[in-house]
């Protein structure tokens, strides 16, 4: 059975890059051949939950600016499903979350960045979701929750985000990771791989420096929507751990 994942989308530049971690992504997309993807992406706001539904290609959004035009020039060809689309949908209306559908927005680049390296013939259909960063961290798992098994049906969930994601307190040219960014994901991988969900609901009274790791929570709740879709018998694996301008975290979580 195919697990869930949580995945750090970063920078852009991941697509084009050569680095440790975009290796990681490539390893990691020859481990398993889906017949679909279902991503919940940090860079698609709404207030209800909206899917993907097409069967056609999907257009490459460039929501980012001043990157080198190589970046700009790539085209991501994955299609959509609507039939997983369909199927996704029911699944979320039988658990009362209201859902619509979006048969136009292409895939922005807290999807297409990570999946150029995992699928990069784009031979896959994707199904894309938007995630509300307001909803309670309680609601972000049972909307994950929905989801699981979907694994046993060789579709594979992802939460694109990111654990510490400040871009205020970027160190451009460092190297070593801030110690105060290292201290909130250690509090995360433990509280994860012990399944306490009661802490992790509570992260920003209880974790370190979870104000300055967390400034807004929209790349954060997509570890919640994954560890709800996840296995409950699987204990939480830790797939990459890295950092980039010092505080950027590229964490990466099975569950």
């Amino acid at each position: 059975m195919l697990p869930a994942l949580f995945l750090a989308h970063g920078s852009p530049m991941l697509a084009i890059e050569n680095t440790e971690y975009t290796r990681f992504l490539e390893r990691l997309g020859r481990t398993w051949k889906p017949k679909a993807i279902v991503i919940f992406t940090a860079h698609w706001e709404s207030d209800v939950l909206t899917i993907s539904s097409t069967d056609e290609v999907y257009e490459t959004i460039y929501d980012f600016y001043g990157f080198p035009d190589e970046l700009y020039a790539i085209q991501y060809q994955a299609k959509g499903s609507t039939q997983i689309a369909d199927m996704v949908a029911e699944r979320f209306e039988r658990q009362g979350i209201p859902t619509r559908k979006d048969r136009s927005r292409g895939l922005d680049h807290g999807s297409w960045t990570l999946l150029r390296r995992m699928v990069p013939d784009a031979d896959i259909p994707v199904i894309q979701i938007s995630v509300n960063p307001f909803l309670p961290p309680q609601d972000q798992f049972k909307i994950g929750e929905s989801l699981r098994g979907l694994g046993a049906a060789d579709i594979l969930v992802i939460g694109s985000g990111g654990t510490v994601h400040n871009l205020r307190v970027v160190k451009w040219e460092q190297t070593t990771p801030e110690p105060w960014a290292v201290q909130f994901d250690d509090w995360l991988v433990d509280k994860i791989q012990k399944r306490d969900v009661d802490s992790l609901f509570n992260y920003m009274e209880l974790a370190p420096h979870a104000s300055l790791a967390v400034p807004r929570p929209e790349h954060f709740v997509p570890l919640f929507i994954a560890m709800g879709s996840g296995d409950p018998q699987r204990t939480a694996r830790v797939l990459y751990r890295g950092y980039d301008m010092g505080t950027l975290s590229y964490l990466c979580l099975q569950f």
